[in-house]
C-alpha cells in the first residue's frame, strides 16, 4: 500500500470505462481462487477499483509471506463479583459460624487416613514431596490472550493484506517473524479503525505455517541495500523493491512478444552454442569438453574435487594400477578382473592428462595438440556461447520474412561495468525486404509500445519505483511517448561532442568509435532525450553491415537513452556477396567458417535489416535502477555465479 500513500490522487490505469452494469458486477463479483491453487491471489482483491470493499463478508483462503507484524494484547474480561460465602452452624463448636471451606479443611486429615487404609498409602509422588518438606510449585499461568496483526504479501502486487490471527488459533511467536509463510482461511472484513488498509482478513483457520530461523534469515534485518541482497539471490524476490522490478520485467517480456505477434513476426529460437562470432568480440566463452565426467559417480566425485588432488598423486595411482594389470596378465586367471583393471587404468591416465592440461592453462603454458584433444574432441571446430543471434536469424528472415528471437547472450567481460553482465537477455529482430530507415522505425515503435504497456499495466509498481528508487522514472517514460527520438548522423554527433571542448572526456577524432561515455553525453547532456545515431564509419561496425554509397560509412545505428546509454544497435545487412567477401577479407574473417552465411547471398539474396535490444537495459531504464545486476533474476558476472 506504500504506492497508494505516495500518490493518493494518482489517476487509475488508462483503460476504457466499463458500462454501469459491468462496473457493478465487478464490485459484487466474488473472489475466485487461482485456477491452479486453492488460494485467492491478493492482487485480485487489493487492486480492485473499490480496494476489496465489495468482497467484505466473503470467506477466502489466502497465502503469502509476512512482511511486517505486531502483537496486540486482548483486554481480559472483567472477573465476576465473588459470591457471598455460605456459612453453616457446626454442632459442638460453641455454635461458631464457619464456612464450608473451613469445614472441609478440618476434615482433610480424616480423609487422608481413610485413603491410606484403602489406597495403599496415598500418592507416592505427593508423599515424596511432603517427606522432603517441599511444597508443590505454582502451576504456570497461560499467556494472556492476544491478536497477531500480520501484513502478508504473495508477490502479486505492491499492496499487502492485513491478517488478524487470534492467539487461540496459533501462538504469535510462530507467526510474527518476518518471512513466515502462511496459508490462512478467514472472512474479509472492513477495519474497525481507518488506516492504510481498506480491508482485512480475520483468520478462522490456519492451514499452513512455514517458520523461519530469524538468526540466519537475511531479510529479518530491515532495509538491506541492493548490493547486499546480491549475495542472497534466493531470498531477494521477497523484498518489495525486487518484486516490483520483476513484475515490470514480466510486463516488458509480455509486451515484447505481443508487439511482434501483432505485427506479423515469427519467434525463432537461435542456438546458444555457435561456431560464429557475430560481433567480432574477443571476449567470448569458449566451449570445452572435459572427458570422463559421466563415466561413473566415482569419477564425477574425483573430478569435482580435482583442485585438491595433485597430479603426482594421480600418476602414482596410475603406476600402481599398471602393476596390477601386469600381474593379472601374467596369471591369466581372471579375465573379467583384467578387463576391469584396464578400464580403471585408462580412466586414471585420462584424469592425470586432464589435470596436467588444467595446470598448464592456469600457468598459461602452451599445450600440444595431443593435450588439447581433451578440450576439442566434441565439435570439429571451435565453439562458443553465442554473443548474438542475428546471423542465424538472417537465414530464417530470408525464408519467413519477419522473425525475432528472445534469449540469453554471453560475453566473458571481466570489467566492473554497471551496464554489463556475463549473461544478458537480448531481443533480436530481422526483417526481409527492409532497409535502414525501415528497421529504425520498427525499433523506435517497439520501444514506445513497451513503455506504454508498462505505464498502462504496472501503475502500482511504477508508483512504488517513483517513491523508493527514482522520482523521475515515470516522467522519463511519459517523455518517450510524447516526443520522437532525435536522429543524427555519426558526423553530426562528432561535431556536437567537439563543441563540448571544456569536457576532456568527450574529446573525439573523426572516424573514431563513439564510446559509452560519448553516447550517454549526447542523450543526457546535449539532447536530454533518446538519440538515434546512424551512418557510422565502416571501421567501427561488424563485417556484415551494408556499405553505403559513399564507400566510407555503413548503414548502422544505435539508440541511446538518458540514464542508461546504448539500449539497442541495428543495421542493414550486406546482401551483395562481392562486397561482403571483400569486407571479410579486409577484416581477417575466415570465410570457410561462414560458408553457410555466404550461401544466403549466392541463392536468392535480398535486402534485409535488423536490430538487437538489451532487454535488461530496458528494465533498467523503466525502473530507474543503476546496476543491471539488480534487474536480472540470477545475474552472472566475473567471479559471481553462486546460485
Amino acid at each position: 500500500m506504500a504506492s497508494r500513500e505516495a500518490a493518493p490522487a494518482e489517476a487509475p490505469p488508462r483503460v476504457p470505462s466499463p458500462a454501469p452494469a459491468a462496473a457493478a458486477a465487478a464490485v459484487v463479483a466474488p473472489a475466485a481462487p487461482s485456477k491452479y491453487s486453492s488460494r485467492v491471489v491478493l492482487r485480485t482483491v487489493l487492486e480492485r477499483s473499490d480496494g476489496g470493499l465489495g468482497l467484505v463478508g466473503e470467506k477466502l483462503v489466502v497465502g503469502g509471506w509476512v512482511k511486517s507484524s505486531r502483537e496486540e494484547k486482548k483486554e481480559a474480561p472483567a472477573a465476576p463479583a465473588p459470591a457471598p460465602p455460605v456459612q453453616d452452624k457446626v454442632v459442638g463448636a460453641e455454635h461458631k459460624d464457619v464456612s464450608c471451606v473451613e469445614l472441609f479443611q478440618t476434615r482433610i486429615p480424616i480423609f487422608r487416613s481413610i485413603m491410606k487404609v484403602f489406597g495403599g498409602g496415598g500418592h507416592p509422588t505427593r508423599q515424596r514431596i511432603e517427606a522432603a518438606g517441599a511444597k508443590p510449585g505454582p502451576v504456570p499461568s497461560p499467556p494472556p490472550p492476544s491478536i497477531a496483526l500480520l501484513q502478508i504479501s504473495d508477490g502479486s502486487c505492491v499492496a499487502t493484506l492485513l491478517v488478524e490471527v487470534d492467539s487461540s488459533l496459533a501462538s504469535p511467536s510462530l507467526l510474527l517473524p518476518t518471512g513466515t509463510c502462511l496459508l490462512v482461511e478467514g472472512t474479509l472484513t472492513k477495519p474497525e479503525t481507518q488506516g492504510k488498509h481498506t480491508v482485512e482478513l480475520k483468520a478462522e483457520n490456519i492451514l499452513h505455517i512455514g517458520m523461519v530461523d530469524q538468526d540466519s534469515y537475511i531479510l529479518s534485518k530491515k532495509r538491506l541495500p541492493l548490493d547486499s541482497l546480491r549475495n542472497s539471490l534466493q531470498f531477494r524476490p521477497r523484498t518489495t523493491t525486487v518484486a516490483s522490478v520483476m513484475r515490470i520485467r514480466n510486463a516488458l517480456t509480455f509486451a515484447t512478444h505481443l508487439f511482434f505477434h501483432d505485427n506479423g513476426f515469427l519467434n525463432v529460437q537461435v542456438p546458444i552454442i555457435t561456431s560464429t562470432d557475430d560481433e567480432g568480440s574477443s571476449q567470448k566463452f569458449h566451449l570445452v569438453v572435459l572427458p570422463g565426467l559421466t563415466d561413473s559417480k566415482r569419477d564425477q566425485t574425483v573430478v569435482k574435487g580435482s583442485d585438491g588432488v595433485s597430479v603426482e598423486a594421480i600418476k602414482a595411482a596410475a603406476r600402481e594400477k599398471s602393476k596390477l594389470v601386469e600381474e593379472l596378465k601374467r596369471t591369466d586367471s581372471n579375465r573379467e578382473a583384467l578387463v576391469a583393471a584396464l578400464q580403471d587404468l585408462k580412466k586414471t591416465d585420462g584424469l592425470a592428462s586432464q589435470l596436467e592440461a588444467q595446470e598448464k592453462l592456469k600457468r598459461g603454458t602452451p599445450m600440444n595438440a595431443e593435450e588439447m584433444k581433451f578440450f576439442e574432441d566434441f565439435f570439429p571446430n571451435k565453439t562458443y556461447l553465442t554473443a548474438s543471434g542475428r546471423l542465424h536469424l538472417e537465414s530464417y528472415a530470408c525464408a519467413l520474412g519477419q522473425v525475432y528471437s528472445f534469449g540469453p547472450r554471453f560475453q566473458a567481460d571481466r570489467s566492473e561495468s554497471h551496464k554489463e553482465a556475463a549473461e544478458m537477455w537480448m531481443v533480436e529482430v530481422e526483417i526481409a525486404f527492409s532497409e535502414l530507415e525501415d528497421v529504425m522505425k520498427c525499433a523506435e515503435n517497439f520501444f514506445k509500445f513497451s513503455c506504454k504497456w508498462i505505464m498502462d499495466n504496472c501503475a502500482e509498481d511504477l508508483q512504488f519505483v517513483a517513491k523508493r528508487i527514482d522520482k523521475a522514472s515515470i516522467d522519463r517514460l511519459q517523455s518517450i511517448l510524447s516526443k520522437p527520438s532525435v536522429k543524427i548522423t555519426y558526423r553530426e554527433a562528432v561535431e556536437a561532442l567537439k563543441k563540448a571542448a571544456d569536457n576532456k572526456e568527450m574529446k573525439i577524432e573523426e572516424g573514431g568509435a563513439l564510446t559509452a561515455e560519448h553516447l550517454s553525453y549526447l542523450a543526457d547532456e546535449i539532447h536530454k532525450s533518446p538519440v538515434i545515431v546512424y551512418n557510422y564509419p565502416k571501421e567501427v561496425k561488424p563485417f556484415y553491415v551494408r556499405q553505403n554509397d559513399d564507400g566510407e560509412t555503413v548503414a548502422a545505428f544505435d539508440m541511446v537513452l538518458p540514464k542508461v546509454g546504448r539500449l539497442l544497435t541495428g543495421s542493414q545487412s550486406e546482401e551483395r556477396i562481392d562486397l561482403l567477401s571483400k569486407r571479410m577479407k579486409d577484416r581477417g574473417v575466415p570465410q570457410e567458417q561462414y560458408e553457410w552465411y555466404m550461401d544466403l547471398r549466392r541463392h536468392g539474396t535480398v535486402k534485409h535489416s535488423g536490430f538487437s535490444v538489451g532487454f535488461d537495459l530496458m528494465v533498467l531504464f523503466a525502473t530507474g535502477l543503476t546496476d543491471v545486476r539488480d534487474v536480472i533474476p540470477f545475474p552472472r558476472s566475473f567471479g559471481k555465479a553462486d546460485c
